[in-house]
């Protein structure tokens, strides 16, 4: 029997529909604004012998640890060339300059395994 002409079922009916509105905008808002991994997993597949993008900086030694690049950098710095390191998937460290310095930076750099610009 209603008291004061309210239903009873007035108070279950209205966290419900408040805890559907809540999960639906959840929903929504992950559909919208996700990552989108599935749809990017397959690009981000690289190849192994796939060329490393290095953007503006171009490669001048590839040397086999973080040591002999950090050598590699001090040379490079004495001589006023900005420098950067890079490592590889298989743990070997490629030294970094701009392209303004690539011809200076090669001239610098000791003989040995040197990349191609």
């Amino acid at each position: 029997m209603p008291v004061d002409g309210v239903n009873s079922t007035h108070f279950a009916v209205g966290p419900v529909v408040a805890i559907v509105v809540v999960v639906a905008l959840a929903m929504l808002s992950k559909w919208i604004f996700g990552s989108g991994r599935r749809r990017s997993a397959a690009r981000s597949l690289v190849p192994p012998a796939a060329q490393i993008d290095t953007g503006l900086l171009r490669p001048v030694a590839e040397l086999p640890d973080r040591a002999a690049a950090a050598a590699v950098r001090a040379v490079l710095s004495d001589a006023g060339i900005r420098s950067t390191v890079g490592i590889l998937r298989d743990g070997r460290v490629r030294v970094l300059v701009f392209p303004d310095d690539e011809d200076r930076a090669r001239r610098l750099v000791p003989p040995g395994p040197v990349t191609p610009g």
